[in-house]
């Protein structure tokens, strides 16, 4: 077996870039999630090591360190941060020039010809779902014998191996809680709406649904949900517990936690049982029914993708929602207590001026408990980057998607709505939606009734404004 290291490289600083982050950019208040897609493959190697360098605020010494006793370096890497991950490569094939080097990620995944071309220090990049891949990889097998890579062969020719079939028995996957345990500090993984600590876990892969411009499904998850059972979810929950008894709220990361709702709610009653505080992504039609015995259990609150208020929009982007569905749901969470994060996205096809503000006050009737408002990033293998090639939306210097400091710019524009005009817009969204008598009041409120919930927000609102003045300086 060779030995293993498991790396998101050092990158922009407070770049949250990792294996299992949706936006790959640097937030408006510092967020990290745990880059559990490197930590699945990590369980599966023994003696293998993970390094997250972003959130751990790790930089090349110990790594290059690290790297004298390893034989193999698997790094993950994405659209914004690849140029940077290629040089951390040139780095330590410079240190270690027998070392093999491998990447994975959405962007490998579906440009692993373009990757391999644009430097020989890649030895092989790993397609679509990897776990099996790394395995066998790091089993020494012979590249020719191991479907799933793309590779360089003696030639310099660049070989791609078949597909690899997906997982179907999520079960078979080892718990990435031993990962976690051995090689991260999980105090390092802050998300500004989940409590702190918080644990990340994924119980399937894959979403039923379509949307345009979701990276993972059209990528590396499929749109098959692919779950693991409720009794293996359980047992991981019951030795995360053990290990990691300061966690004070578990997040399940699927794309759509609520696809299964039969599944959703079996979960949910053992994790009752337990006395378990937990959190999910969901889909903004989840019945009031499924929703009282979420609530019942343990549920504390939702991520929801809303993405805009313009039912149009939604149908452009085949969201599968409609507004006056996902308005009832979230009315329902608020009488039931569920508080939601909810996301939306500017500047998605059929986006003008009138349309944003349309979200925009749709945002402050239905008043989730916090929100992000992201820019429309049209990541290669998405439908919506297709749509914006063939379209003429995107130009070349705007496809890596962010700034020289790892803050997400706005690449697409439209002959009616410029790029300044919609990167503008994110500002003026958080500020109708923030700065409201209601919402300023229901935030001191809490603030005086937690002191957890005070210093919180104190450092995210100094963040908050720091991330407005930087805007402004560039």
């Amino acid at each position: 077996m060779m030995k293993t290291l498991f790396l998101q490289p050092p990158s922009f600083e407070g770049f949250d870039g990792g294996a299992g982050s949706r936006y790959q950019a640097k937030r408006e208040i510092r967020s990290f999630w745990y880059p559990t897609w490197l930590a699945q493959p990590a369980a599966l190697i023994p003696g293998s090591r993970l390094i997250d360098a972003p959130p751990a605020k790790i930089g090349m010494e110990p790594i290059l360190e690290d790297i004298k006793n390893r034989d193999l370096v698997v790094m993950h890497t994405s659209t914004p941060s690849f140029s940077s991950d290629v040089k951390v490569a040139k780095m330590l094939k410079n240190a270690k020039p027998s070392l093999k080097i491998g990447l994975v990620g959405a962007k490998v995944a579906v440009q692993p010809q373009e990757s391999l071309q644009y430097s020989d220090v890649i030895d092989f990049v790993a397609r679509n779902e990897f776990d099996f891949t790394l395995k066998e990889v790091a089993e020494g097998r012979d590249f020719k014998d191991i479907d799933g890579i793309s590779w360089r062969d003696r030639n310099g020719e660049i070989v791609h191996n078949k597909d690899r079939s997906i997982i179907e028995n999520m079960d078979s996957l080892p718990f990435v809680t031993e990962v976690y345990k051995r090689d991260l500090h999980i105090e390092d993984y802050f998300i500004g709406y989940l409590k702190h600590p918080y644990l990340s876990l994924y119980t399937g892969r894959g979403c039923k649904s379509h949307c345009t411009f979701c990276l993972w499904p059209q990528t590396v998850g499929g749109h098959k949900y692919r779950t693991r059972s409720p009794e293996h979810v359980i047992a991981e929950i019951r030795l995360a517990r053990k290990y990691f008894p300061q966690v004070k709220e578990f997040f399940f990361d699927d794309d759509t936690f609520t696809d299964d709702l039969p599944r959703a709610e079996a979960i949910a009653r053992e994790l009752g049982k337990m006395g378990i505080t937990w959190s999910c992504n969901a889909k903004a039609n989840v019945p009031r029914k499924t929703l009282e015995v979420l609530r019942n259990n343990g549920l504390r609150l939702l991520l929801v993708g809303y993405e805009s208020g313009n039912q149009q929009i939604l149908h452009n982007i085949k969201k599968g929602m409609r507004v006056e569905v996902a308005r009832e749901f979230t009315k329902n969470c608020h009488e039931l207590g569920i508080k939601i994060h909810g996301t939306f996205i500017l500047g998605l096809p059929g986006e003008t001026k009138e349309t944003i503000q349309e979200t925009i006050k749709f945002a402050t009737e239905i008043n989730p408990h916090t929100l992000q408002v992201s820019l429309a990033a049209p990541y290669p293998g998405t439908y919506l980057y297709k749509q914006a090639l063939e379209n003429g939306w995107l130009d070349e210097k705007n496809a890596e998607l962010i700034d020289d400091n790892g803050v997400q710019i706005a690449p697409l524009h439209y002959p009616h709505l410029s790029h300044t005009e919609i990167f503008n817009d994110v500002e003026t969204f958080y500020r109708k939606f923030y700065f409201r008598a209601p919402k300023i009041a229901s935030i001191v409120g809490e603030m005086i009734t937690s002191p957890q919930m005070m210093k919180r927000r104190l450092r995210e609102g100094i963040e908050f404004f720091q991330f407005l003045r930087d805007r402004h300086a560039r």
